[in-house]
């Protein structure tokens, strides 16, 4: 254990500590429930509109989940160096120190674990509102706006749901952290069942006017050469949204049973339980629907609920309809369970809010840091800032992607870091070329979603010096 860990954990030793009670399925039904969103069930259509045939399309998957499961091998690599809640943010401070650590637990207050609650909850609130049509308190001041770009009573009713949604369940997982994830289990166990039916009607499906097989089209991609790259590389970048979330398990470590065990362990079971079921249920789509079929669906429409409307009629829309509720509702509980861990761990280092490191000494939680990740999330439910927030995450997420891979050579090298870990160097040496290609094509593609993201990373920096100077010596 290093100083400032031991000087961090005394300095809180008068606190309860959190309970070590979260088993090895668990952990891998949380990485699974975490992933498994609604992104699978859309980003089909986006992916058809690239000009790229379905051969392409799949291996878009294929090769996002390989690379996802790349880095699953290297933090598997990783986790031996702590028990300590915290996962990729203790990585880092253990390996660069505190400022890299800050940066990356702050992108994840304020961008990707926040960003990501919101959404979830504002798409499970959506699909509330498809069937039920939530009322529109505000209507009236719908066109209200802050600065012209922040319409915060706009689809009021809406939002509405999702703040409360966020509320009950961060007031659920308050409760203890068995209870959040027994929850965990049973929708995630039922949303993959869910997936899995959808999935064999699919291959089972049988139409006289039938399209080519997904095998014979991999040639019929018009596109080639350079523009065939930057599809495939777009079509990519869909599927590793879709991925995104993986890692999110480290952040409670400290609540996992033998975790230097089990934390790999989950990590690439689940990755490999969600890579299985995105590729056949994409097959399975495109089995159903042709590829321009698809790129026709309208903006606002889902994949999913087309594909299941063309197996079962109206009833099917309404089954993909829960089923995507059902999705959105147990990744959304799943973020309130890990993301809160992170900023814990922080304020456990001095370099966050010192009230969040309280732990409840009935219900073992950290409650104080549940709190703040509901009302910042809530805030940017009610902002609507949440979306441009979220399209920000990939690029955010990989620019520290690198910097990890980075760290597990580093930390080889040195030494300090002994257990085998699968594919090295090959394994750290690929994230790393990935994590480059990504960051800089997003750069040059999209430079003005770029700038914001590291200036919201850099907005950290202010507060880190503020924290830095607060610290016992």
């Amino acid at each position: 254990m290093s100083s400032s860990q031991s000087k961090g954990n005394s300095e809180n030793s008068n606190t309860v500590s959190l309970n070590r009670v979260l088993k090895l399925p668990t952990a891998i039904l949380l990485v699974a429930g975490i992933m498994i969103g609604s992104g699978v069930f859309k980003k089909l259509a986006p992916m058809s509109q690239l000009g790229i045939g379905e051969g392409y399309i799949l291996l878009a998957w294929m090769v996002a989940g390989f690379i996802t499961m790349l880095g699953a091998f290297t933090y598997s690599g990783l986790a031996s160096m702590t028990t300590e809640t915290g996962g990729v943010y203790e990585y880092l401070r253990l390996i660069y120190g505190n400022f890299f650590s800050f940066l990356f637990g702050w992108s994840i207050f304020t961008i990707g674990g926040s960003g990501a609650i919101a959404a979830l909850a504002f798409i499970f609130s959506q699909s509330i509102n498809t069937l039920l049509h939530l009322p529109e308190p505000a209507a009236g001041l719908e066109h209200f706006s802050i600065g012209g770009f922040i319409f915060p009573f706009e689809a009021s009713g809406i939002k509405l749901f999702a703040v409360l949604t966020i509320c009950v369940l961060t007031w659920f997982n308050y409760r203890g952290v068995k209870k959040g994830s027994a929850l965990n289990n049973i929708v995630t166990a039922a949303k993959i069942s869910g997936i899995l039916l959808l999935i064999i009607m699919g291959l089972f499906y049988t139409d006289a006017t039938s399209h080519e097989t997904v095998a014979t089209t991999i040639t019929a991609s018009p596109l080639k050469g350079i523009s065939l790259f930057s599809a495939f590389f777009g079509a990519m970048l869909s599927a590793l949204w879709a991925y995104d979330g993986w890692a999110n398990i480290t952040y409670i470590t400290g609540e996992i049973k033998n975790p230097q065990r089990n934390i790999p362990i989950a990590i690439v079971a689940g990755v490999g339980i969600a890579m299985t079921l995105y590729i056949l249920l994409n097959y399975s789509f495109m089995h159903v629907l042709s590829l321009p079929v698809v790129a026709s669906i309208p903006q606002n429409n889902i994949v999913a609920a087309e594909v299941a409307k063309t197996l079962m009629g109206r009833a099917g829309a309404t089954l993909i309809s829960l089923l995507i509720m059902l999705s959105t509702f147990g990744a959304l509980n799943a973020c309130i369970i890990v993301y809160p861990r992170l900023y814990y761990r922080m304020a456990q280092e001095n370099f966050f809010f010192k009230k969040v490191s309280k732990v409840h000494p009935q219900f073992r939680t950290p409650y104080i840091s549940l709190f703040y990740s509901m009302v910042w999330a809530s805030i940017l439910v009610v902002t609507g800032t949440f979306d441009q927030l979220t399209n920000l995450v990939i690029f955010s997420g990989y620019l520290f992607f690198g910097l990890i891979a980075w760290g597990l050579v580093r930390m080889k090298r040195k030494g300090l870091i002994t257990n085998k870990v699968w594919g090295y160097p090959f394994t750290p040496i690929v994230i790393i070329l990935f994590s480059t290609i990504l960051v800089i094509n997003t750069i040059l593609v999209q430079p003005k979603q770029s700038l914001i993201g590291i200036a919201l990373i850099a907005s950290g920096i202010p507060f880190y010096y503020s924290f830095k100077n607060k610290r016992v010596p």
